[in-house]
Parts: structure tokens; C-alpha cells; sequence
């Protein structure tokens, strides 16, 4: 009971708060239109943090994460870490059965090589390494112990699905991990806060958020000299970004999540992605109508 009653109480007051949230209602009406017509599911949460108005679109739906759930294994790794069962300096060996096939950096690592743990860690959100995203998810504890430090947390549907016993089900419909549009972006917040696991872990966590190679869709809609907290996902039907922008005159945070889409595209025009930026840089021009930045012509031919 220890565990499951303060877990109960901090999920409970994450849907309390939601329901006494004002909603910005100029914004709203922006958010309508931006996904107006899109051919597929989507959901949109949106939270200036300085006045606590949101908007938002199906913000509860439970949508799949893709490598959004890079974000809980980190807090599943930082976890042990301050229980001292795991050392963020450690030396690991890499072991060549760790390997997801594709262009990540560790799965390039020979058989027997060492690497740090925070250059795992690093690795997993910066460049969203899956070789190092799945050897991380192990090292956690599995699926299960990040499920329950997500649970612990008052994330009731944020959860680990891929190799995690017992949720072989939401797999098959999410994938790797499932979130809703509201925790995905609470979570960014707790971190911001310093309140995941405890604030030195958070803040370790969030200078890692905050160096992201991906940063085509959303960051590429907000200033390169405003630092942002960020991570994104994509599969061939679903495509998802949480952001948490240290703007001047306030943080927000939103996360934009979409399923079922029709185009399954790897373009740059891909619906979804485009519908992602969209939304940013609808976000950033309407809390920072002032700000003097314009993206440079022939920065295009920089987007993939």
C-alpha cells in the first residue's frame, strides 16, 4: 500500500488540476483549424506554464509513442541510478546481440567495446539511438520497473508495451509504448520541475532533453538560440513530438501526437510532420509575437 496509495493520491490530482485548467480560448480555436481536414487521429496538448491556460484536442486519447518512450526509460535508468544500483559514470561492454538493425551509432560498436552509461543515455535522446534505447530499457529493470515508475508518478497510461510481460495486447495496437497527449507533456514538466525520481536526476535528464539531432519538425519552428526540451517519435502511421520551450516571456509545453494516418510517408511533407510544425510555429508566433526571428531562406535544402 505504501507504494500504491501516494501513486493513487499524485493521480488523482494530475486529473483534478486538469479539470480546474482554464482554457486559452483564442488558442483553441487555432488548434481547430490546424487539424481540420487531417486524414488520420490526432491529439493535441497545450499548457503555458506561467498562467496555466491550455488547449487542446483529444488530450486524453491514448495514442502510440513511438520514441517518445525514450523519455520513461530515462527516468526508468535515473531511477536505479539513485537507488545506487546502477553507476551514470560505469563502464559497459557492448555486446554485438544488443543489436536493432538500422543507422544507429552503438549498434555500429564492435563486440566487446566499452561505452559509458551517460554516453548511452545521451545517445538514446539525442540522436534517439534504438540499439541504445532497448539495451537501456533492459538495464531499467524491463518494461515492468519503468511502468511502475511511470504509475508512481501519476502516469496512468504512459507505459512500456515492447518486451514487458503481460502487455503483449497493447503492442499490437500501440507499439513499443503508448502516452496521451496530457501526460507526455506532464512529464516534460515534472522534469522541468526537478520532481522525476528527484531533482538532481531531473536535471540530468532535462540537459539531455535539451540536445536533440532531430530537430526538422517542431524546433525547426522555434528559435535556435531558445533553448527547448524535446523528444519525437515516428512509425509509418503515427508521427509525435513533446516540447517544453524555455520561451522569454514564459515556458510552454505541448505534445502533438497522430495515428491511423493515411500518409505513411517518409517525406518532408508528410501530413503528420507537417501538421507538427505547423503547430509550433502557430505556438511560438502566438506566445512570442515579438520576437525578432525569421527562418533564413535556404534552410530547406537542411530539412529531410
Amino acid at each position: 500500500m505504501k507504494k500504491i496509495i501516494p501513486s493513487l493520491l499524485l493521480c488523482l490530482s494530475i486529473f483534478t488540476l486538469s479539470a480546474q485548467e482554464k482554457v486559452d480560448q483564442k488558442l483553441q480555436l487555432k488548434l481547430n483549424e490546424i487539424v481540420k481536414g487531417f486524414q488520420g487521429d490526432v491529439g493535441i496538448y497545450v499548457k503555458n506554464l506561467k498562467t496555466g491556460k491550455t488547449a487542446s484536442i483529444n488530450a486524453d486519447g491514448i495514442f502510440p509513442t513511438a520514441s517518445m518512450i525514450k523519455v520513461p526509460i530515462t527516468c526508468g535508468i535515473f531511477n536505479k541510478i539513485e537507488k545506487g544500483e546502477l553507476d551514470y559514470h560505469s563502464k559497459l561492454t557492448y555486446c554485438d546481440s544488443l543489436l536493432y538493425a538500422g543507422e544507429d551509432i552503438l549498434g555500429s560498436f564492435k563486440d566487446g567495446e566499452k561505452i559509458e552509461l551517460g554516453k548511452v543515455l545521451m545517445l538514446m535522446i539525442t540522436t534517439s539511438d534504438n540499439t541504445a534505447s532497448l539495451w537501456s530499457q533492459l538495464m531499467a529493470g524491463t518494461g515492468t520497473a519503468i511502468n511502475e515508475v511511470m504509475a508512481n508518478n501519476g502516469m496512468q497510461f504512459t507505459r512500456v508495451n515492447s518486451r514487458t510481460p503481460g502487455r503483449r495486447e497493447n503492442q499490437l495496437k500501440y507499439g513499443w509504448g503508448q502516452t496521451t497527449p496530457r501526460e507526455m507533456a506532464t512529464l516534460l514538466t515534472l522534469i522541468r520541475d526537478g520532481k522525476m525520481i528527484n531533482p538532481a536526476a531531473s536535471e540530468r535528464i532535462y540537459r539531455n532533453l535539451i540536445r536533440i539531432y532531430w530537430d526538422t519538425e517542431a524546433l525547426s519552428q522555434i528559435p535556435p538560440t531558445v533553448q527547448v526540451a524535446s523528444k519525437s517519435g515516428a512509425v509509418d502511421a503515427a508521427r509525435s513530438e513533446v516540447v517544453l520551450v524555455n520561451a522569454p516571456h514564459g515556458d510552454y509545453v505541448f505534445c502533438i501526437t497522430t495515428k491511423n494516418q493515411k500518409d505513411t510517408s517518409w517525406n518532408y511533407s508528410n501530413e503528420g510532420w507537417a501538421m507538427i510544425r505547423n503547430l509550433s510555429k502557430t505556438l511560438w508566433n502566438y506566445y512570442e509575437p515579438n520576437y525578432n526571428w525569421k527562418q533564413p531562406e535556404g534552410m530547406q535544402k537542411y530539412f529531410k
